[in-house]
């Protein structure tokens, strides 16, 4: 009867607490959410041309309307594109820092430390100096960054030591050397005309974004996000190290690449349409970890409705606080350094 009357006792408790539980996670993932929709609204709203609300609806929605062409023009040539091109690269970056953190079991790793950043931007000032038309510098960026996390992929399956250790290290040496031939091409470059245009690349910006250039990364931030999402489960054993997840049956070398390649599909179509963009891959996966915990499963949803409303909201203020638009670049990097101090100064030990 003792043992029965406990148990009487305990259920209740711990069914209300489970209850209590689910229910603060699913306001937690419904605020998460709702956050970026929201923002999506607003920011059309945001711009030197002012756009009633009313206008903006009635422009998105497919049914006649005596609104001026103007209108359309700027919710639908310049402002939409630039909306889903911040929200894309805000959460591309922001969730493959998170998985990386968890495949390398390092809460300092970042989408480009494999070199993915370094090759693309070398890739993106080499059309610069070639001459080539935007679409060209889209390709080149995108391919340059293949090529150079599958250097630092080659280099560290062909030196003895630690894999992840090699990997990192080899990423390091990569990228230094893709960011030396990239000062070797502004060497080069016309100081009056190439130069300048290289640099504003290499600082990150959305000014030049289009629906063309959507729809040319669209299939590879597709497949990354839906091969990480549907493996999310799996980082949580990966992060525990590589013993216990051999131990629960998983082919960990075929996990990391998986991971990988996606992470390196996503970082290199982000950077090759926003330019080099630093901090939110390592600084927003954080702040996910501190809302939702390390759990993966709710971890990389969190990192992606986090990482576009970040960038949307930056990109907000970029293009509006001051007369001259900022660099990307620049505001995330005064974000996101202090922020990182505040972490470290606080000792916060939530990534694993």
């Amino acid at each position: 009867m003792g043992n029965d009357t406990t148990t009487q006792k305990i259920g209740p408790q711990t069914l209300k607490k489970s209850i209590q539980k689910t229910i603060k996670e699913t306001s937690v993932i419904s605020i998460l959410i709702l956050l970026p929709v929201i923002l999506f609204f607003a920011s059309f709203l945001i711009g030197r041309y002012p756009v009633s609300p009313l206008d903006v609806l009635m422009a998105l929605l497919p049914i006649k309307t005596n609104l001026s062409p103007a209108v359309y023009t700027v919710v639908w040539d310049i402002r939409l594109p630039r909306i889903i091109a911040a929200m894309i690269v805000g959460a591309a970056l922001s969730v493959s820092g998170a998985s990386f953190q968890g495949t390398f079991q390092n809460p300092l790793v970042s989408p480009d430390i494999l070199g993915v950043s370094a090759g693309a931007g070398f890739g993106a000032a080499l059309a610069i100096l070639l001459g080539s038309s935007p679409v060209m510098i889209q390709v080149m960026a995108f391919g340059f960054g293949l090529i150079a996390v599958s250097l630092t992929y080659f280099l560290s399956r062909n030196f003895k030591g630690n894999t992840i250790l090699m990997m990192v290290l080899g990423g390091i040496a990569i990228g230094a050397l893709f960011s030396a031939l990239t000062s070797c091409i502004k060497y080069l470059a016309d100081p009056n005309s190439k130069l300048p245009e290289i640099v504003y690349w290499l600082m990150g910006s959305l000014s030049s974004v289009n629906s063309s250039s959507i729809m040319m990364i669209i299939v590879p931030i597709l497949i990354g996000f839906t091969a990480l999402l549907l493996v999310r489960w799996r980082l949580n054993v990966l992060s525990m190290g590589d013993d216990e997840a051999r131990a629960l049956g998983i082919n960990i070398d075929k996990l990391r690449i998986l991971v990988i390649t996606c992470c390196t599909l996503l970082t290199a179509a982000a950077v090759s349409i926003s330019g080099i963009i630093g901090w939110v891959g390592l600084v927003i996966p954080h702040v996910a970890r501190m809302i939702v915990g390390p759990d993966h499963r709710k971890l990389l949803p969190a990192s992606i409705a986090l990482g576009a409303f970040f960038l949307l909201l930056v990109d907000d203020v970029c293009r509006t606080a001051v007369s001259i638009e900022i660099p990307l670049g620049i505001l995330t990097a005064i974000i996101g350094a202090p922020f990182f101090v505040y972490l470290l100064n606080k000792g916060y030990e939530g990534w694993s």
